[in-house]
């Protein structure tokens, strides 16, 4: 996965459903210079490796919903220099971006992630063990929305990845800012949509809902934010 030279058009593009390609949305990068990008970061390693490949392999039709390395590269650097200690994941998939941020949190840190999908999670435990990061990862197999309300409400989230299904970011984002510590870090994924966000007037309730929290995020004073143009766009959150 590390080493991909090139997307090819049919490459199906997370979060966007299983039918989007790389010919009906727009990305920030050329195929060529994302590969230039994976290529001069540091590759993911064996173990990451063969969950993207069993992944591909496995469930073909929804691949696309797996980060990339370099993504996964930048979520264990942020959770290191974070210093988190307590992070919360939602939209865990087969098990990569939880390993990326787990692989950042001290040996003591704790790692709560959140899917609905008993199959897919069900490869994401296999890895976890392989990987040595089982034991700081508490895996809820519910409602996301459910788990996080369930949570105490006092701000004791260091760090939050969210990347689950779209029309429900801005329920996800208020329900973990709430709880998110001052100078904690909340990343969300898919903040571009493939360039739907540009649409004045989106069909789609994904992108609908992205533009709607994009433009909250901007004028959120509870928090700094900065969206990046990586991959399908990644913003940055930093509570006040």
């Amino acid at each position: 996965m590390e080493r991909e030279p090139e997307i090819p058009s049919t490459t199906p593009v997370r979060g966007r459903g299983k039918s989007a390609t790389l010919e009906s949305v727009t990305e920030p990068l050329s195929p060529a210079v994302a590969a230039y990008v994976l290529a001069h970061s540091s590759p993911a390693d064996d173990l990451l490796a063969d969950l993207a490949a069993e992944t591909a392999a496995t469930f073909p039709d929804a691949a696309g919903m797996q980060i990339s390395a370099d993504e996964g590269q930048l979520l264990t650097m942020l959770v290191r220099l974070t210093g988190a200690r307590y992070a919360v994941e939602v939209g865990v998939f087969t098990g990569y971006s939880s390993i990326c941020i787990a692989r950042g949190l001290p040996p003591d840190g704790r790692l709560l992630a959140c899917d609905v999908s008993e199959e897919w999670t069900a490869v994401a435990r296999r890895y976890w063990q392989r990987a040595g990061v089982a034991q700081r990862i508490d895996l809820r197999v519910a409602p996301a929305l459910q788990t996080l309300r369930a949570l105490p409400e006092e701000p004791v989230v260091d760090f939050g990845f969210i990347d689950a299904d779209k029309p429900s970011y801005p329920d996800y984002y208020e329900a973990l800012i709430q709880r998110l510590r001052p100078g904690g870090l909340l990343v969300l994924d898919n903040v571009l949509q493939g360039g739907r966000v540009l649409d004045p007037d989106p069909r789609d309730p994904g992108p609908r809902a992205i533009q709607r929290l994009n433009r909250a995020i901007a004028a959120d004073r509870r928090v700094e934010a900065v969206m990046l143009p990586v991959r399908d766009g990644v913003t940055l959150v930093r509570k006040r």
